[in-house]
């Protein structure tokens, strides 16, 4: 553990204060039960008892009263301070992850060839340049209504992102996940469970009144969904696609990718969600990424996949592979999508168990996947399919989605 939390650049001094804390929550819990134990065998002496030693025994009885309660006191305190410490500390990193910062991914592969649009003549146009010119993309109304990094899609923007729903939703179904709308808003406990309100509390929008939060991604509400649920071991794995609205502050990413819709408050997401025994998670990490890789090349976006560095990991992952596009006018590769092996972390915390035929209960493992995050999937398609007249070429997978159309054409202003 100490080991995990330095690789993530976390504090390492926590796994001590941990330990301290479970010591005293144990040691607690025996002098509570010890002291519990003595009073009950005076309770039965008393009624037998007359005279000077009966006084002795009350005398005592209340000296145990009060102890009793003072050690009840210390054992909930000393709980509660372990609880609080092991929220705090994040999951185990895989051995295999690559150790560093954000920068220090390693690139498992490249596919597909990004476009020369040199060698056809013209200078690609951003995203939010082609969208404004399909009459797909409004951001000024966006930030006229409700602030900054929020945007209007427009004709036949709106229609691309229900194609992109109804396209990815198909893939997950023939894949054999189970579709899932599911709630904007959860209870503390399934945030917390997740791992969301850690490192990455600052993002998360929390309506006070309420006691409620906004998800960040459908993974909460999937991950919550069997919360407190034991699954007998012959329904694994159980592989869900759900599709929700999607709310972050950005929180410190003030002063990027404020053009356009890159990185935006509110968008709406397609996110693969697996609950599996935790001897196949590993598979499964890897089944989760050839579904996103499968989806991504439908989309002939040309891409490559990370192993993602342990300090770029959130809380609840073990591991994570991000696919990213590569988008022309930035002349990078952007994350699209993420596969996170969250091993039993999740699980413990929610509550979420399996029965072995024998009948022995242990956690499940959780893993999650985006399929499409439908505003960054939009930013990529228009400017890798663009056309020199300002028209998008629509991919095969989508046109049956687009009432048939095979082009995206500008429309008049």
């Amino acid at each position: 553990m100490r080991a995990s939390q330095r690789a993530r650049g976390e504090d390492v001094g926590i796994v001590d204060s941990l330990l301290a804390a479970d010591e005293l929550r144990r040691s607690s819990s025996v002098r509570f039960d010890e002291l519990r134990a003595e009073q009950k065998q005076l309770g039965k002496r008393i009624p037998k008892a007359a005279g000077e030693e009966k006084a002795e025994l009350l005398r005592r009885a209340g000296e145990l009263s009060a102890a009793v309660k003072a050690a009840d006191a210390e054992r909930d305190e000393a709980a509660a301070r372990t609880q609080e410490l092991l929220l705090a500390v994040g999951n185990l990193v895989h051995p295999d992850v690559p150790v560093g910062g954000e920068d220090d991914f390693t690139v498992r592969e490249t596919i597909g060839t990004h476009r020369d649009f040199a060698a056809e003549g013209f200078e690609p146009k951003d995203h939010l340049e082609l969208g404004q010119g399909l009459g797909a993309i409004d951001t000024e109304r966006g930030a006229k209504v409700s602030g900054s990094r929020f945007y209007y899609l427009t004709g036949v923007g709106a229609l691309l992102e229900l194609a992109l729903v109804n396209a990815a939703i198909a893939q997950a179904t023939a894949a054999g996940l189970v579709p899932m709308i599911t709630p904007a808003l959860v209870k503390p406990r399934a945030m917390e469970g997740t791992g969301f309100l850690g490192q990455a509390a600052a993002d998360v929008y929390h309506l006070e009144k309420d006691d409620a939060y906004l998800v960040g991604t459908s993974e909460v509400p999937l991950a919550a969904y069997h919360m407190e649920e034991i699954l007998d071991a012959d329904t694994l794995p159980r592989r869900y696609a759900g599709f929700s609205p999607c709310f972050r502050r950005e929180a410190g990413s003030y002063g990027k990718d404020t053009r356009g819709i890159f990185r935006v408050h509110q968008f709406d997401k397609v996110e693969m969600f697996c609950f599996v025994a935790p001897e196949e998670a590993e598979a499964e990490l890897e089944r989760l990424l050839s579904w996103e890789k499968q989806w991504l090349t439908s989309l002939e976006l040309p891409f490559r996949v990370i192993d993602v560095a342990s300090g770029d990991l959130g809380a609840s992952a073990s591991r994570k592979f991000d696919c990213e596009a590569w988008i022309p006018t930035q002349g990078k590769y952007r994350e699209l999508t993420s596969a996170s092996n969250c091993t039993e972390f999740q699980a413990r915390r929610l509550q979420v168990r399996l029965r072995e035929k024998g009948g022995a209960v242990r956690p499940v493992a959780t893993l999650n996947g985006t399929l499409c995050a439908v505003p960054r999937t939009i930013v990529a398609l228009l400017e890798n399919h663009q056309r020199a007249d300002g028209s998008v070429r629509v991919p095969e997978i989508l046109r049956p989605y687009l009432g048939g159309r095979d082009v995206l054409e500008p429309v008049a202003a």
